[in-house]
């Protein structure tokens, strides 16, 4: 008898049957060929995150340009190239790789096909590498905070994607083919998995979207706002929006806030809060220290 092939509709749920086994005290009979397989992905993982990473001049890539186009825009004209990434982000980056590798362990475990891994794709120029395949669709790995994470389980991710995933899962289906892929998310906190598989509505159309940020890249001046200044609690001070908080752009980019003094920064118990606009000075520390702003 014909074993029935899996498909994607099933993907989490069978994940989660097969990992039952071990609830039940059970081995899950992982053969020496697939621990020997797993182990390679967590070398080849581990060497990619520590290996020389020339510092290029930015280009347009799938994975970067469903970002706010003002955002790129500086990323393209920015002088300062330098990779400024702290150690602490250095971490996240390995064990982003390394769960990516487990996620998809874990597919495989229950027996998806798993196809296409880092295949290079191109659409109207611009390159890109997808993730994989998994049962024939495009699949994009993500490992995300609890926060983020609900973005990606309520279906909610085309209305808060500062990060420009949409576009990238348009650029690689539109470059294979494909339509009905979709985003494997793994919950860093919980380890919950959630897979969303957005509607061709929510996504752009990556072609046009392409061509349009082409065109703003050439030009002399950025372009508008990517978010405006929102209200800070009802002290009547403004603030940036959640989606500029971690943008390295944001100083240059909100110059003209307070009257063209710049932002204001001040330090609260697990953040800071940039201001462009300040009625109430608040009751915390501001930080003046350039290299603390960050």
């Amino acid at each position: 008898m014909t074993k029935k092939k899996k498909t994607l509709d099933t993907l989490v749920q069978d994940i989660y049957d097969k990992l039952d086994t071990l609830t039940e005290g059970k081995s899950l009979d992982v053969s020496e060929e697939t621990a020997t397989a797993f182990g390679e992905a967590m070398k080849n993982a581990l060497l990619h995150w520590s290996g020389e990473h020339p510092v290029n001049k930015p280009t347009l890539r799938m994975s970067n340009v469903g970002k706010p186009s003002r955002q790129l825009w500086y990323d393209m004209k920015a002088t300062d190239q330098k990779n400024s990434f702290s150690a602490a982000t250095q971490i996240k980056f390995l064990y982003g790789h390394i769960l990516e590798e487990v996620v998809l362990f874990l597919a495989r475990l229950a027996g998806h096909e798993i196809t296409d891994e880092q295949k290079e794709i191109k659409v109207s120029g611009i390159k890109g590498h997808m993730d994989c395949k998994i049962d024939g669709e495009v699949v994009d790995i993500k490992t995300a905070s609890g926060f983020a994470f609900k973005k990606f389980k309520d279906g909610t991710l085309p209305d808060d994607d500062p990060f420009g995933y949409m576009a990238q899962i348009a650029g690689y289906e539109e470059a294979e083919g494909t339509q009905h892929g979709g985003f494997l998310t793994l919950n860093k906190e919980n380890g919950e998995l959630a897979l969303f598989r957005p509607q061709d509505l929510d996504k752009p159309n990556i072609k046009q979207r392409i061509k349009t940020l082409k065109a703003q890249i050439k030009k002399d001046t950025p372009p508008e706002l990517c978010y405006n200044p929102v209200p800070d609690g009802k002290s009547g001070n403004m603030k940036i929006a959640r989606g500029c908080t971690w943008c390295r752009h944001k100083f240059v980019c909100h110059s003209d806030a307070n009257e063209g003094k710049g932002l204001r920064v001040f330090r609260y118990s697990k953040k800071l809060e940039y201001l462009t606009h300040v009625v109430k000075l608040p009751r915390v520390t501001e930080v003046t220290d350039e290299w603390k702003k960050v």
